[in-house]
């Protein structure tokens, strides 16, 4: 077999990318999935199908610091459309700063005027016509109007206007920071992931080819050059561009396999060399999040992703982009009294733009074996204290008249034992509840040095090789404050039309 481009992974950014190379009809493209795939989206297991919450049912299995008593899940979707297609489906883009920031870090032509056009080439705004947003993208995205709202999420949004947020029509819009209904990429129900909505246009192409249950070992080169993918049976595909959308997780493990990362890593695991790049795996980050959990009097199973709220801590600079994110999720059914069909809630926060960095690494040469996992949240004292102050903030909103008046008791997590005037129980129970947002970045990063950590350049070539791309989150230099899904498709957007252009 042979291709032009062989396409490594088919979650959000694989399937954008896999899409958008093949319209050149000239081009010949195939994407490998190391999960199922489901042509007709009839066939969609049905949890893959309801956008009314995450599912974890179809998951590598991945922990991060698994050596410790408290190792942390890490699900990461096995199936086409990856993560796109198991998520809650917030459509975010973040803030302009977050991409100026990118190219003010020495990776030119990623700034926020550089990428709006990436942002509005992938989405059908339902709700917003305008210069911001797209109309004819393949990913629909709608928000919940006031009268759709269910009683927490009403409550949520209530409580955080009567606190003196702004409420917010559209929190895509360049500056927003308040309170409002979350644009999400679900229509009548179905999440609308990269699965059921960029391959869905492309699948007819015969020009593309899709290989599922397919696991790739590693990049095969000649000298420097990628030459094609080694699949897990040993077949060679042959190709002239190689391009990895693993995600911030497999992406650098694939490199590594290939013995492309830090040479001493690789040494130790008896892997020769290629190309000593000692960023491959590092600058790790993540979304740290936390939840204050509050019973409530009905735990029917409602749409819990209506409206979020983002807001500044104490240490933000107050006219820049906000650097905490809350939003109300469940009620969930916790069987405290069925016949008055208690549940919980949960206000939950996390830290929008941390400091902290983690790693992965290689455990083993064998390509079923899961990574070393470091996420290594809240280490930096900084993020402490914003999820501390993220932590005073939700207690404010619980005691707000609307959000009183639907719980039913006393705050269950943390609880009486972590006071809110005392800071040093609230960062010990932060320290040891921290839980992640999902949303890992930056493993392969982008960056003009790759002496200085930098992987990939301002093209997502990686240094050192020919005809070797990533295209997905882990190039990302920084994390966005927002969710990732939109950012993670927009990379991809980004840089299929520097591909198509040369």
């Amino acid at each position: 077999m042979g291709f032009d481009v062989v396409v490594v992974g088919g979650g959000a950014a694989g399937c954008v990318l896999a899409a958008r190379l093949s319209e050149d009809t000239g081009r010949t493209v195939l994407l490998v999935e190391a999960g199922p795939d489901h042509p007709d989206p009839r066939t969609l297991p049905p949890d893959v199908m309801d956008a009314s919450e995450p599912t974890v049912g179809h998951d590598w299995g991945y922990l991060a610091d698994a050596e410790l008593d408290r190792g942390i899940a890490l699900p990461r979707a096995r199936i086409m459309g990856g993560c796109s297609a198991t998520n809650a489906c917030f459509a975010l883009r973040g803030a302009t700063q977050d991409y100026d920031g990118w190219a003010a870090l020495g990776v030119p032509g990623w700034g926020f005027a550089d990428v709006l056009d990436d942002f509005r080439r992938l989405e059908s705004d339902e709700d917003f016509h305008d210069r911001w947003h797209g109309s004819d993208g393949p990913v629909p995205i709608r928000r919940y109007s006031r009268d759709e709202l269910n009683a927490v999420q009403a409550a949520f949004l209530d409580g955080a206007v009567s606190l003196g947020h702004t409420e917010v029509e559209d929190h895509n819009r360049p500056g927003a920071v308040g309170a409002g209904a979350t644009p999400r990429n679900a229509r009548d129900g179905t999440r609308m992931s990269a699965a059921v909505t960029y391959l869905a246009e492309a699948r007819s192409r015969k020009n593309l080819t899709i290989l599922p249950d397919t696991v790739v070992a590693q990049v095969e080169c000649a000298g420097t050059r990628a030459i094609g993918v080694r699949l897990l049976d040993g077949t060679v595909v042959d190709a002239d561009r190689v391009a990895l959308t693993a995600g911030a997780y497999a992406s650098p493990m694939i490199l590594a396999r290939s013995g492309i990362g830090p040479a001493d890593q690789l040494g130790a695991l008896g892997i020769a060399p290629v190309i000593d790049l000692p960023g491959v795996g590092s600058n790790l980050a993540d979304h740290p999040l936390l939840s204050v959990d509050l019973p409530t009097r009905s735990a029917q199973a409602l749409s819990r992703f209506q409206v979020h709220m983002t807001f500044h801590s104490d240490r933000a600079d107050q006219t820049g982009p906000a650097d905490l994110l809350m939003f109300a999720a469940g009620p969930f059914d916790a069987g405290v009294d069925a016949n008055a069909r208690a549940g919980v809630f949960g206000l939950v926060s996390g830290v929008m733009s941390p400091r902290s960095r983690g790693w992965v690494r290689l455990a083993s040469t064998d390509p079923g074996a899961p990574p070393h996992i470091h996420l290594a949240h809240l280490t930096d004292p900084d993020d402490l204290e914003r999820m501390v102050d993220a932590v005073t903030h939700a207690r404010r909103l619980a005691h707000s008249e609307p959000m009183a008046a639907i719980t039913t008791g006393s705050e269950l997590a943390p609880g009486p034992t972590c006071p809110t005037n005392d800071r040093d129980a609230l960062a010990t129970w932060a320290r040891t509840a921290v839980s992640t947002f999902h949303h890992p970045v930056g493993t392969c990063t982008m960056g003009p040095d790759p002496a200085r950590g930098a992987v990939c350049d301002s093209h997502g070539s990686v240094y050192g090789t020919e005809a070797l791309t990533v295209a997905d989150a882990s190039i990302m230099p920084t994390i966005p404050t927002a969710t990732t899904n939109l950012p993670t498709m927009m990379v991809a957007e980004h840089i299929a039309r520097a591909l198509l252009s040369r």
